[in-house]
């Protein structure tokens, strides 16, 4: 711990690290979203392959995309979320499969 030459610098020094208290970055959430076109297993090879699912977890995951029109893959920061949506979009066009991947807030 440094030295304070005067009560004041002490104080000065708290008062600033109070105020550069660092946050937690925001984090988004990885979505599939359904689409008629895209067959199952190809959804649960992406999320075996990409956000690293087991086949049950891939298979609950693909369930609610059909069912419920999105599913969570996984929650990350922003840099990550956007760039496993951008991985899944493109390893699906180069499928020749319209599954589209997005990154959202989380709340």
């Amino acid at each position: 711990m440094p030295t304070f030459e005067t009560p004041d610098q002490e104080k000065i020094i708290l008062e600033l690290a109070d105020k550069q208290a660092i946050k937690p970055p925001s984090m988004y959430e990885v979505l599939l979203l359904n689409d008629d076109f895209t067959p199952v297993d190809f959804v649960e090879e992406i999320l075996m392959k990409y956000f690293f699912k087991n086949s049950g977890e891939a298979e609950i995951i693909t369930m609610q995309v059909h069912k419920q029109g999105r599913g969570i893959c996984g929650v990350f920061p922003k840099d990550i979320a956007e760039s496993k949506a951008l991985q899944v979009e493109s390893f699906s066009r180069q499928h020749h499969h319209p599954l589209q991947c997005i990154a959202e807030k989380s709340e």
